[in-house]
């Protein structure tokens, strides 16, 4: 009987090793995904509040919007860059402004709204690799300055 049954721990610990694996990787990979939930949720913020007083077409909010070092690429998340970040500006409804570049439209700009877009999350669990569409994080805030600066010569951007 002890003979036949050689093996059979082997057998048992890769079946029940490779359950525990995923669900081990399996709950590691659900905190990633919520801190990248997280950051992109302040990477709005922090976008938005960087473009409430910048001048319009200037690319810094953006870039610390996506906590970039200089460049267009994350530091933290993989695969988000400022392509990913939308700025948008709007008027007293709420509605876009068309040519915020014109006098007209720089006058009608009442807030300002960031937006991730066309970001996709990849989850690493083991035998189940699945990515996740995350673009509906929005922070939306007053113009503020918006790239008026108080004395000649000084820069906030």
């Amino acid at each position: 009987m002890r003979r036949q049954q050689r093996g059979t721990t082997t057998v048992e610990f890769a079946i029940i090793g490779t359950v525990l694996m995923v669900v081990m990787f399996g709950t590691l990979e659900f905190g990633r995904a919520l801190f990248v939930i997280n950051t992109l949720a302040e990477a709005t913020r922090r976008g938005a509040r960087m473009a409430a007083v910048c001048p319009i077409g200037d690319p810094k909010p953006a870039q610390v919007a996506v906590f970039a070092n200089g460049g267009s690429n994350s530091a933290i998340v993989a695969g988000l860059t400022t392509a990913n970040v939308q700025i948008q500006y709007l008027d007293i409804s709420g509605n876009l402004v068309a040519t915020p570049g014109t006098a007209a439209g720089f006058n009608s700009i009442r807030y300002v709204r960031v937006r991730i877009v066309g970001f996709t999350h990849t989850l690493l669990i083991p035998l189940h690799l699945t990515t996740v569409p995350l673009s509906g994080f929005s922070t939306t805030l007053p113009r503020e300055s918006l790239g008026v600066y108080p004395s000649v010569g000084s820069t906030a951007c």
